[in-house]
């Protein structure tokens, strides 16, 4: 018989995919000596059993009756004991941390008779009655399905009878009748009373953790950080402490670095007299931590030495949960904690240098997603005045939006193109796709360990906490500062590096890492992180990184960035501008003499466009794609033509003869589906001359550089090859024009002939494409297209959001690349081509190559480069180095 359930002491950090991450690291302190309480978790197979059935497993109900009778016997009291109850707490714990995301019940075991008990034993009716309305509002919520704001509002009404500004400003009285007024809303909302047996409070508790991991806010959050639906969520049953008993009392959360930053000290924020959900929903102002050694001095020592402990063992940032019950700490979870891209950066660096991890270790604890947060501007804070606002700097980064109050408006206003900024006191978990759609979160309340600081981090969100001179007014739509009062709708600019607000769109500059990658300045301590990083990224890869780049000064910038040559030049944008008539002139001819002559024209323009490319990338390679678009993009639109010639004829006039040839031109050249028309390699077999000229000035480029004592690499690539015979007919005309020019100047000129792989059909048939390529480069993107079957631009915004709800897209196959699909046709055909042809360099041009996870597929897969935009050098750089770390003998991959 499988076993379902675990306690704390017979687990540990290893088990993580069955204990979930909270059991798991629970069970790994207990095995080190710290003060947890005790308990025992519910697998994440007995959830998955669950949700396949409706009911929960056979043997379910019999392990957690042995293990809560362990717990009672080491307790010495009984789950809801009348005169002194046993109390548990019931949490969700997946295998990858998902904060706030699923359901918490405090306070299982409480009823109208052992809450007298509570009182007696603690000799703190208060204290009693509070835990028990927060089981009541928690269970009724979570378990019994009413609506969260209910009870809230009951509370409100409760506090402004009462003359309270939040709920220490309530006696026991006040919060007996506040059960009272829960049990009767719960009655009315549902039909049934909340349950007294302490046993069916537990079980429905269990079973309620399980069904939340289908809830809206968890697989909205699971489809935002790629986290498989499958893995189901463990549930953790823990006798409870109390940090809500007094003074001598309270709960925090503490982080063994900052972060936001990823300084080394202790971080986090300290909550007096109340549990751990009220510091991370932010429901009340919270201290610094380090405010805790003068209120408790011998909990703070503790605390540190713990937090030593824990980050030695985990050897990395440690987000840590604790209570304080009368003066004794007790610990409640750890985890790897959530960080900034910063602090990613920083920590990794550091602990390399206190030698806890080793350089691969550190690199691997890096994205090229957070390097990309890192590269984007800031806000140029010497060009604007005083900030409205001040708050805590959460999670760093400037962003501007118009302000929003609630996650629906976040949504609508997103989805319609518009920038937001979500306001709130405070965000709960119903606040997600707010969050998620907004640009940045700024809260009222709340601490760096806040419900909006955690999310916000762990998204890359900019966000700032905890902004008391705010007044935040949901219901009227505005919040307030003082006398100025900033409506819905109204432009705010939030820095959350600084924790400052500013009214209206504040000027960006670029950042300090940006900087870093285009002049080489190591400025200050992130940027010596990053630099560090990159180099050791670049020693570790196997894969060329090259850039996309059709101008000399994009191709400068790319060598800036790393770049180790040019994968994809894109020739047909060179014809746009005042270019255009020449590409009409070409079209018009009616014989090969005007043909000729629009060709000649074109010829020393395309000729200086890569001179200057190769002089840019003097020493490595350029490829150089043939044109490939439609031929009709570079005429006029057909219906403006046509009502301009019926216009004309309309007012008695004569036709203009151009417009009446390209009325002629654009009506014969009309296709219903041009991307899969005229285009590529069919235009160099259809339009005579128009091949030959691109390869003549590529050539004369070559030879000109060569000329000036340069290293020119320049490598043609034919554009959507099908068929081997295209291949083969178009690299004859290329090979011809070559020996052509190099006999003429005197100048051997030998440029590479390979193709682009973009149609399923050429990566099938790739082994028999080989014997005429000399290299392969995947066009991801069209290969994306044609295995698929639609047209990137006419289905985004028609149906993939649609897709991607009903999970049959974990992300855009446009942003990821399709591995089951697309990633199968790369490996047919590297596999063949290789086979064909050994040593065949093959590499990728599509902007999957600046994909972090396509890399790493392109890695494995064997390829030789990565080709991506400028910007995403670094990125290709970063996740190639880190790819390479899976390989057999480094230190990742052990």
């Amino acid at each position: 018989m499988v076993r379902l359930v675990y306690d704390f002491a017979s687990g540990g950090r290893d088990m993580a995919a069955l204990l979930g991450g909270k059991g798991a690291n629970l069970a790994e302190m207990t095995r080190l000596g710290l003060p947890v309480p005790p308990g025992f978790t519910v697998t994440t197979e007995a959830c998955r059993a669950f949700l396949a059935t409706g009911t929960e497993p056979d043997s379910l109900a019999g392990e957690m009756s042995e293990h809560l009778s362990a717990l009672e016997r080491a307790a010495g009291r009984r789950l809801g004991q009348p005169d002194d109850p046993l109390l548990l707490s019931v949490r969700s714990g997946a295998r990858f941390s998902m904060p706030g995301m699923m359901e918490t019940i405090l306070d299982i075991g409480l009823n109208d008779d052992s809450v007298l008990g509570l009182t007696k034993a603690s000799g703190n009716e208060r204290f009693a009655w509070d835990s028990y309305r927060r089981l009541v509002q928690m269970f009724g919520s979570t378990v019994m399905g009413v609506d969260s704001s209910l009870f809230e509002d009951a509370m409100a009404d409760l506090r402004r009878s009462r003359g309270a500004t939040n709920d220490l400003g309530l006696n026991a009285a006040d919060l007996a009748r506040l059960v009272g007024t829960y049990k009767d809303l719960i009655r009315r909302q549902t039909g049934e009373d909340f349950p007294q047996p302490p046993d069916e409070q537990l079980r429905r508790a269990v079973l309620a953790v399980f069904e939340s991991w289908n809830g809206e806010r968890a697989r909205l959050y699971r489809r935002r950080e790629h986290i498989p639906d499958d893995l189901g969520t463990a549930v953790n049953v823990q006798i409870m402490v109390f940090g809500n008993l007094g003074s001598d009392s309270g709960s925090g959360v503490a982080f063994t670095r900052d972060p936001a930053t990823g300084r080394p000290g202790l971080y986090g924020d300290y909550l007096a007299n109340a549990q751990g959900e009220d510091v991370v929903a932010g429901i009340r102002n919270t201290v610094p931590l380090a405010a805790l050694e003068e209120l408790d001095p011998l909990s703070y020592g503790e605390l540190r030495r713990h937090m030593g402990t824990l980050e030695t063992h985990y050897r990395d940032l440690c987000d840590i949960e604790f209570t304080i019950e009368r003066g004794r700490l007790w610990m409640l979870q750890t985890r790897v904690g959530k960080r900034t891209a910063e602090a990613a950066f920083a920590i990794a660096t550091e602990l390399v240098d206190e030698e806890l991890i080793t350089p691969d270790e550190g690199l691997a604890r890096v994205s090229g997603d957070g390097l990309v947060r890192l590269m984007f501007p800031r806000f140029d804070t010497s060009a604007v005045g005083e900030p409205l606002a001040h708050g805590l700097p959460a999670s760093p980064g400037a962003a501007v939006g118009a302000a929003v109050f609630d996650s629906a408006e976040a949504v609508r206003r997103a989805t319609a193109g518009e920038k937001v900024v979500l306001v709130r006191q405070e965000t709960t978990p119903d606040d997600l796709p707010g969050m998620i759609a907004a640009q940045a979160v700024l809260t009222s309340r709340g601490g760096k360990t806040s419900h909006a600081a955690v999310v916000a981090r762990g998204m890359g969100t900019v966000c700032v906490c905890g902004a008391e001179e705010l007044t935040v007014d949901t219901a009227a739509r505005r919040f307030t500062v003082g006398d100025t009062a900033v409506e819905e709708g109204t432009v705010v600019s939030v820095d959350g590096s600084e924790g400052a607000v500013y009214l209206g769109a504040a000027p960006l500059v670029d950042s300090a890492v940006m900087r870093y990658f285009e002049t080489g300045r190591r400025s200050d301590g992130l940027v010596e992180a990053v630099a560090r990083t990159m180099e050791r990224a670049d020693d570790a890869r196997r894969m060329e990184v090259r850039a996309n780049a059709d101008t000399p000064e994009d191709a400068a910038r790319a060598r800036r960035f790393g770049a180790q040559g040019v994968g994809l030049c894109r020739t047909e944008h060179m014809f746009l501008g005042e270019r255009r008539k020449l590409v009409e002139a070409m079209i018009l001819a009616d014989d090969e003499a005007e043909r000729d002559k629009a060709l000649g024209a074109l010829l020393p323009l395309q000729r200086r466009d890569f001179t200057g490319i190769l002089e840019a990338m003097d020493g490595l390679p350029v490829t150089i794609r043939l044109i490939d678009p439609p031929l009709h993009e570079f005429l006029p639109d057909r219906t403006d033509l046509a009502v301009r010639l019926a216009t004309a004829e309309a007012r008695g006039g004569v036709p203009d003869p151009h417009d009446t040839a390209l009325l002629k031109a654009v009506s014969r050249m009309h296709e219903e589906n041009p991307m899969l028309g005229l285009r590529g390699v069919r235009l160099g077999l259809v339009v005579p001359g128009l091949v030959a000229m691109q390869v003549r000035a590529i050539a004369e480029a070559v030879v000109e550089r060569t000329r000036a004592g340069g290293s020119p690499e320049a490598e043609i690539m034919v554009p959507l090859v099908g068929a081997v015979e295209e291949l083969r007919i178009e690299r004859e005309e290329v090979e011809r024009v070559l020996a052509e020019v190099s006999e003429e100047t005197g100048v051997p000129v030998h440029c590479p002939v390979g193709t682009m792989i973009e149609l399923p059909r050429a990566a099938l048939t790739a082994g028999r494409i080989a014997e005429e390529a000399e290299f392969f480069s995947f066009g991801t993107n069209d290969l994306t297209q044609t295995t698929w079957g639609f047209s990137r631009d006419d289905v985004e915004a028609a149906f993939f959001s649609a897709y991607l709800d009903k999970g049959i897209f974990a992300t855009s196959p446009f942003e990821t690349l399709d591995r089951d699909g697309v990633g199968r046709l790369v490996r047919i055909a590297v596999d063949e081509g290789r086979a064909a042809r050994p040593g065949l360099k093959i590499g990728v041009c599509g902007e999957h190559g600046g994909d972090p996870d396509s890399v790493h597929f392109f890695h494995a897969a064997g390829l030789d480069y990565v080709s991506c935009s400028p910007f995403r050098v670094p990125v290709a750089r970063l996740e190639a180095g880190r790819a390479a770390l899976h390989e057999p003998g480094t230190s990742e991959s052990r």
